[in-house]
C-alpha cells in the first residue's frame, strides 16, 4: 500500500513555504554591460548557520513515473540551491514539518529555465531528473558538522 501524490507545476507562489523558485520573470532589476545584460538580482535566500557557501556539481540518474518516495531529508544547518545545467525537468518533493516529522507532502515539476533554493530545514526528496539524466550546480553550506537528517516512511508515497 502507498500514498498517492500528484505533481503540480512549479510556481513561486505554491513553492514559497519551502523555498525560492529562481527564474527570469518581468523586467530585470538592473541593465548592465553597456545595455547587453539584464541582472535579476538576489533571487534566493541563502541561509547558513555557519561555514560558507560552496558550489558543487551533481550528476543525477534519470527517474520515471510512477516514482516512489520512501525517504525525505533535510539540512538544518543551511539552504540548498539546485541550478540545472541540462535542460531536463526535475521532480521536487517537499513536506511540511510537524514536531520533527515530515507531513503533508507535495510534489512539483520544474520547467525549463527554473531553478530552486530549498530553505534551511525543509524536508525534501532526493534529486530526481525526469526521463533523462540531469546535471546541476548546487550551492549549499560547506562546513563541519552533521547537516543531514533523513526520515524513512513506513508507507511510501508514489508520485503518479
Amino acid at each position: 500500500m502507498s500514498h498517492s501524490l500528484n505533481p503540480e507545476p512549479m510556481t513561486a507562489k505554491a513553492f514559497a513555504p519551502f523555498g525560492d523558485v529562481i527564474e527570469l520573470s518581468g523586467a530585470p532589476d538592473v541593465v548592465i554591460n553597456q545595455g547587453m545584460c539584464g541582472r535579476y538580482h538576489d533571487l534566493a535566500r541563502l541561509d547558513f548557520a555557519d561555514g560558507r557557501a560552496g558550489i558543487s556539481l551533481f550528476d543525477a540518474k534519470a527517474r520515471a513515473f510512477p516514482y516512489v518516495v520512501d525517504m525525505v531529508e533535510r539540512h538544518p544547518m543551511g539552504s540548498q540551491a539546485f541550478v540545472p545545467v541540462s535542460k531536463v525537468p526535475f521532480l521536487v518533493v517537499v513536506a511540511e514539518d510537524e514536531n520533527g516529522t515530515p507531513t503533508r507532502l507535495r510534489a512539483f515539476i520544474t520547467r525549463e529555465g527554473q531553478s530552486i533554493n530549498l530553505h534551511r530545514g525543509v524536508w525534501h526528496g532526493v534529486l530526481a531528473p525526469i526521463n533523462a539524466p540531469g546535471q546541476y550546480v548546487v550551492i549549499d553550506r560547506i562546513a563541519e558538522g552533521d547537516n543531514l537528517q533523513e526520515h524513512w516512511f513506513e508507507t511510501p508515497y508514489v508520485v503518479e
